[in-house]
This record gives structure tokens, C-alpha cells and sequence, in this order.
């Protein structure tokens, strides 16, 4: 098997909350591969979070490493780092400056990153808004004056902007009715082997990522206490917290349900 794209090792990271401190994450590993999405499940206060704040640079590790492309990442973030990891919002307004068009936020990440010649910028951010489904005129526009889904869409072309090689996707379509949802996950799953990401799919239902996820962890109290391929996780759950996770589901399929029967009788073990 290839080099992994990114690599966690025994990562932990620790809060001072008073006199006590808490440990949010707890000892996580795991490895990504080249062109896998990882969905990261579990409930407000699991630890995922944490982690994808560790992943992009924000929260330094209280002990622990991780590795991208076989090189240990460091607490201060290089610009190449920041380019290759990338990150999508749960909302996208609160991300993008309302006093600067659609255009401009996208052309700052172009100028940041010094990608492409600079006469060749806006045409390029013309390109990147029809590459997720806008109109590239939408580059004229503030923030304000499109729908979730259309912003969430900006933010993932921002994302694509800065020719990333990892997205980390926190929570992105859990603010957007269930019609948009579907629209946005088929989105970033036609774009995956396009532009060849790696996504850490951040969420607390277990349902957004039935099929867009290659694998699923499942984070509780800042443990990893379980990872697999997503058939075997929805089809034989070990952990009893993956178990009660499937608790709030909506059952979609047959299997799904004689699933939760099956769960609620406990024939899985």
C-alpha cells in the first residue's frame, strides 16, 4: 500500500477548564490514504471537532503527531500547508466577508497562494465557479444575495482555489434543507476523483454520509472506539455507541431496518 496522505499518531489534546483540565481527544490514530473519505461521527462534544481544528493548524497537539505525505506537520503552518489543507464551514456566511463580492474572496485565495498568472485570476475564478455548479457572472455578487446551498458551493470552490489536496468538512450540510444536502454531497463526491482529494467528513449523523464515505470513525469522549469501511459499520456495528448512533437514523432501506431490528433484539455482536 502507497504512503498514506496523512497520518495520526497517538494524538491527544488537552484543555484547561478551571482548575481541571480535559482531555478532548484521547490517544487518536489512524491514516488517511490518497483520494479516501473519512467521515469523523459521533455526538456535540466527541472530540471530532478537536481534531479537525488539530488537522488544520488551529489547535496545536498537547502530545502526539501527524504526518502529511510522510513529513511530520508543524505547530506553525507553512503557506504549502495551508494550501493543501483545506477547510469547508458548516456555514459559509459567517467565512466570507460580506463587503467583498463572490469574485473577490475568491481571488484572494488565488493571490494568496500566488496561484496562476495574475492576468488570468478572474478567468479563473469564472472557471472555478462553474466548476461547482454556479454561473461564473455569480463572481459579481455578495454573499448575502445567494442561498445556503449557492454559498456553500462558493466555499467549496474557495476550497478548490488553493489547489488542496485535503478538505476538511465540518459539519457542511447539516445548516441546509435535506433537497441541497443531496445536491452538495453528489457535488463533492463527482469532485473527489476530479480534482483527486482526500476528505475528514466531520458530522454528527451518521445518515449524511451513508454514500460518500469510504470509511467511518466514531468518536466518543475523545476516544476512537471504532473504524471501518462504511458497508461494516452499517451492516455490523461493534461498539454499543456506534449501536445507539443508529438509533437516530432514518431508515431509508430495507436492510436498514432489519438492521435496527436486529440491533434492538441483539443479534449483532
Amino acid at each position: 500500500m502507497s504512503e498514506p496522505l496523512l497520518s495520526v499518531r497517538n494524538l491527544t489534546k488537552t484543555f484547561e477548564v478551571g482548575s481541571h483540565q480535559v482531555r478532548a481527544v484521547d490517544g487518536v490514530s489512524f491514516d488517511l490514504q490518497h483520494g479516501e473519505c473519512l467521515a469523523v461521527v459521533g455526538e456535540s462534544g466527541s472530540g471530532k471537532s478537536t481534531l479537525a481544528n488539530m488537522v488544520l493548524g488551529i489547535y496545536p497537539p498537547t502530545s502526539g503527531e501527524m504526518l502529511f505525505k510522510g513529513t511530520a506537520l508543524p505547530a506553525r503552518r507553512t503557506l504549502s500547508h495551508r494550501s493543501a489543507i483545506q477547510l469547508v464551514q458548516q456555514n459559509p456566511l459567517s467565512s466570507l466577508n460580506p463587503k467583498r463580492s463572490i469574485g473577490a474572496s475568491l481571488r484572494l485565495a488565488l493571490d494568496v497562494h500566488g496561484i496562476g498568472e495574475r492576468s488570468e485570476r478572474n478567468e479563473r475564478v469564472g472557471a472555478l465557479l462553474e466548476e461547482v455548479g454556479l454561473p461564473a457572472d455569480f463572481a459579481k455578487r455578495a454573499p448575502a444575495a445567494l442561498s445556503g446551498g449557492q454559498r456553500q458551493r462558493v466555499a467549496i470552490a474557495r476550497a478548490l482555489a488553493c489547489q488542496s489536496e485535503l478538505v476538511v468538512l465540518d459539519e457542511p450540510t447539516s445548516a441546509l434543507d435535506v433537497l441541497v444536502q443531496a445536491r452538495i454531497l453528489k457535488l463533492l463526491d463527482e469532485l473527489r476523483p476530479l480534482r483527486k482529494l482526500s476528505y475528514i467528513f466531520i458530522t454528527h449523523d451518521l445518515g449524511v454520509v451513508r454514500n460518500v464515505a469510504d470509511r467511518i470513525a466514531v468518536f466518543e469522549k475523545g476516544r476512537l472506539v471504532e473504524i471501518g469501511p462504511t458497508r461494516n459499520i452499517f451492516s455490523a456495528p461493534e461498539h454499543p455507541y456506534t449501536r445507539q448512533l443508529f438509533a437516530a437514523i432514518p431508515v431509508i432501506t430495507q436492510d436498514e431496518l432489519t438492521l435496527r431490528s436486529n440491533l434492538a433484539a441483539g443479534l449483532c455482536t
